[in-house]
Order: structure tokens, then C-alpha cells, then sequence
């Protein structure tokens, strides 16, 4: 099979037909934008990866006014606008399909009316990633590379610039995030907002936080054997059925988090937002802005681990509106699912799961919603259920004083990774202390302890728990 028959089958697995419109239009997820790329060097073998990665991005910055200037160009956006087009079409020998899907792809704006975010795309495991940061991000560190110039926390820049204007041009809370939901998780074409946007939107961070840990690898490696497409697929694409056998995930987007926080910290982070506005460094009150949006930026995105929203994994609205609750709690109650007795390894499994534990708390147990507060999968994810601020049903008589956390699978005779039971132990638990939902001397308890009449969470997981910080062997409510 020749590659132009490869593609055309490919891309037709891409395309969807619209209430039978004739119109072809592309899922915006991150298989297909890697097969895109996949597309442009098969059909370009001679083109090195800082070309390549340079024009896709000037497709991206077209009309982007935050990093039209951060680049150095002087082109209007109209100009660029053609001679992207044009380049695109001419000089990389590809269709106007192709073409007009890069654009929509990487070109990044929140609409004024319905506040949707374009210019993003899904990743399988349920993360939203914007194009444009992520492009710049590779972009600077192929040409760090090529230059043999690599200033020090040069790839923090293109991030930096998008928080700058941020901390800038927004207030709290509205200069970080928000997050949203797509149409469909399957074949996701529309995301929109959960609210009001900054110009630092979760997908904006994650692209930048991405851009910068590839980047900083591909300014130290050899860019002779630099293949794009391989490296995104790698990055993105890879299940943790495949990571189990990977030694180091420095390169994987699943950990993305853990990995930035490895390569920066608050000062060098906030030395390269005041070296990107530059400009308005001699503004008064711009460095608290900055100091201030930093720490804000830390808390949310380098110490709370990534949380599955729930109308990602398909949760069903509660019944009736739940009641509310008045942190600081004191307690975190530690559960295991038993049914399902499996872990989930992806996030399609773990969203099935998620809603069929939904289903059986409100059909057959007659609760308002799903009761625990936070599920862990075992596909490195915590899931969204009723969250911090809402009364859970996990645990009898305590749900209004502490979150009920439970681990999906049956954990009587083996433990979840240590990974998974990292995300809860390090990770949740000090997210809820630095964002006051839980108390600094916060009290860990397993279900049994509470309810006599369980053995939840496993007799194996609840021996490794009594050796928690935080964990106590009686009850002080009793």
C-alpha cells in the first residue's frame, strides 16, 4: 500500500460528515494532529524538524496577539495569514484539506460569545492541550539547539509570556484557567469553558508546560535523529499498559506535571514572566502582579495533581442539588470499590467505570449523586466526583466532617501502584490543605475504622495506610 493510499484512508477515518452535509470537517484530538504531522514529513523527507515545527507554528500565531510580537515578526496578520496558506499548500506539497485543518487545529482564540476555545485538542487520556505553546515550546528549543545557545530556563519563555499577560490584563480568580468540556469525548469537536476565560487557560498552561519539557529536551539532543511525529506519538499516545515497561517517564505527558516541576522553580519561573514583559517591567506593581500570579500558578498546577472533571468521564447531573459544605474538614476516609474489582488502566475504562458507579449509587442506592468525593483510576488520573465543596455519601454518619477518596478495585490482597497511591498521599492531600478544604493536621481513617461493618478498603490497603502521615488507629470521633 503506497503512503498516499494510507493517508487517504486515514484521514478518512479523520473526517466526519455532518447532518449529511457534503462538508468534511476533522476531530480535534491529538491522534489526528500527530497523523497530520506523520503526513508532512512522509511527504516532505527532506524537511528538518525546526522547519517544519517554524511553519506549523506560523500557521498558529497568525492572529495570536500574545505571541504575535514575542517571535519577532512584523508581517500583518493578513499577510501571514496568506503566506501560510500558501506555504502550506505550495512548498510542503499538501492538499487544501490538510491545510485548512492545520489552521483550525493550531490556531488559537476563545470566542466572544459562548466562550469556546479553539486551537485545542483532546488527548486520549482526557487532558486538553493547546497547539500554539506547545509548537512555540518545540520551536525553542530546535533553534536553542541549532544555535548552540541554550540560556538558562530559555524553555520557560513561551509559557511565561501567556502568564505575564494573564497576570497583566486579568484579576483573580480569573488569570489562571479555566478548564471546560468537549461535545463529545469520542469524537470531540467543540470545547467550551466552564467560565469566565484568562488568557492562561488550562489547555494554554498544559501546551506550555509540554512545550517546555520537549523543548528542553530537543535543545540537547542530536536533531539528525529528531523525528516529530515519533516523538509526540511517544509522548502522547502512549497507554500505561505500554509505561509499565518505560523507565523513564520524563518524556511523557501523562506526568507532565511532576516533569515541569523538575525543570523550574518559583524564582526561575518568575525571572523568565518579568524577562517576557520586558515592556512593562518599569510599571508600578507589576512584580507583586507577577510574585503574586506565580504562587498561584504553583499551587494549582505544580502541587494539585490533574483531576478528571466529571463531564469529561460522563457523569450524570445529581438528582437534586446537593448541599454544601464548610471547610476546612477534618477527615479523609480512604475506600477501595471492591465492584469493580479491577483496576482501570485508560480513560475510557475508568470513565466507564465512573459512571457505573454513579448509576448503581443513584439508581440502586438511592443518593443524590456518586458518592465519594475523589475516585483514583490506576491510569495516573484522580476523578472528579463530588469534589471539595459538596456533601458526599461515603462514609456513614461522617460525610459532612471529612472526603470520602476511594481507589477503584479490590485491594484485599494486593495494593494499587505506588503511584496511584502517591497521587492521594502527596499529591490530593496537600492540594486540599494549600487550598483550604483540608486542615493542616487533617486525620486519615480508613472505612472499616468508621463503619464496623466493612472491611473496606482491603485489608492489604488498609496495612499500608496506618504507615501514612496523618493516619491515626482510633477513630477521635468515637
Amino acid at each position: 500500500m503506497t503512503k498516499g493510499a494510507l493517508w487517504i484512508i486515514t484521514m478518512s477515518g479523520i473526517c466526519m460528515v455532518i447532518q449529511s452535509s457534503v462538508t468534511a470537517v476533522h476531530l480535534r484530538n491529538m491522534e489526528h494532529f500527530i497523523t497530520a504531522i506523520t503526513h508532512l514529513e512522509d511527504s516532505n523527507p527532506g524537511l528538518s524538524p525546526l522547519a517544519l515545527v517554524t511553519s506549523l507554528h506560523k500557521i498558529a500565531e497568525r492572529s495570536d496577539n500574545v505571541t504575535h510580537d514575542f517571535v519577532g515578526s512584523s508581517d500583518t496578520q493578513d499577510d501571514i495569514h496568506n503566506k501560510n496558506n500558501s506555504f502550506i499548500t505550495e512548498q510542503l506539497n499538501i492538499k487544501n484539506s490538510l491545510s485548512h485543518f492545520l489552521n483550525k487545529v493550531t490556531h488559537h482564540f476563545i470566542t466572544e460569545k459562548g466562550h469556546e476555545e479553539r486551537g485545542v485538542v483532546l488527548t486520549p487520556d482526557g487532558t486538553t492541550v493547546a497547539l500554539a505553546p506547545l509548537l512555540l515550546g518545540l520551536e525553542y528549543g530546535l533553534r536553542a539547539n541549532e544555535d548552540n545557545n541554550q540560556p538558562h530556563g530559555f524553555y520557560l519563555l513561551p509559557l511565561a509570556k501567556y502568564l505575564g499577560m494573564s497576570f497583566l490584563h486579568a484579576t483573580p480568580p480569573e488569570r489562571l484557567g479555566p478548564g471546560g468540556c468537549w461535545d463529545s469525548v469520542y469524537a470531540p469537536m467543540v470545547f467550551t469553558l466552564s467560565g469566565m476565560p484568562s488568557l492562561a487557560t488550562d489547555a494554554v498552561v498544559h501546551g506550555g508546560m509540554d512545550g517546555a519539557i520537549l523543548g528542553k529536551h530537543l535543545s540537547v539532543v542530536n536533531c539528525s535523529e529528531v523525528n516529530l511525529s515519533t516523538l509526540l506519538r511517544s509522548y502522547y499516545l502512549e497507554t500505561m499498559e505500554e509505561l509499565d515497561h518505560v523507565s523513564n517517564t520524563q518524556l511523557r505527558g501523562r506526568y507532565r506535571r511532576q516533569n515541569f516541576k523538575k525543570i523550574t522553580n518559583s524564582s526561575l519561573f518568575q525571572e523568565k514572566v518579568a524577562e517576557a514583559l520586558h515592556s512593562h517591567q518599569a510599571d508600578i506593581g507589576v512584580e507583586s502582579l507577577i510574585e503574586k500570579g506565580i504562587k498561584e500558578f504553583v499551587l494549582r498546577y505544580m502541587e494539585c495533581p490533574a483531576i478528571i472533571p466529571r463531564c469529561i468521564w460522563g457523569a450524570a447531573p445529581p438528582t437534586v442539588p446537593l448541599d454544601t459544605l464548610s471547610p476546612p474538614l477534618q477527615f479523609l476516609y480512604i475506600h477501595h470499590t471492591s465492584t469493580p474489582s479491577k483496576p482501570c488502566r485508560n480513560l475510557q475504562a475508568c470513565s466507564k467505570n465512573m459512571r457505573a458507579m454513579q448509576h448503581f449509587h443513584q439508581k440502586d442506592r438511592g443518593w443524590y449523586d456518586i458518592g465519594y468525593s475523589f475516585v483514583v483510576g490506576s491510569d495516573g488520573y484522580i476523578y472528579e466526583g463530588r469534589g471539595w465543596t459538596s456533601v458526599g455519601a461515603h462514609t456513614k454518619g461522617r460525610n459532612s466532617v471529612g472526603y470520602g477518596v476511594a481507589f477503584i478495585g479490590n485491594y484485599a490482597a494486593h495494593l494499587p501502584s505506588k503511584y496511584d497511591m502517591e497521587l492521594l498521599r502527596h499529591h490530593l492531600v496537600k492540594c486540599g490543605v494549600s487550598r483550604g478544604f483540608l486542615q493542616k493536621n487533617f486525620t486519615i481513617l480508613g472505612h472499616r475504622q468508621v463503619v464496623a461493618t466493612t472491611t473496606c478498603p482491603g485489608d492489604s490497603l488498609y496495612s499500608e495506610i496506618t504507615t501514612w502521615e496523618h493516619y491515626k488507629d482510633t477513630d477521635p470521633l468515637k
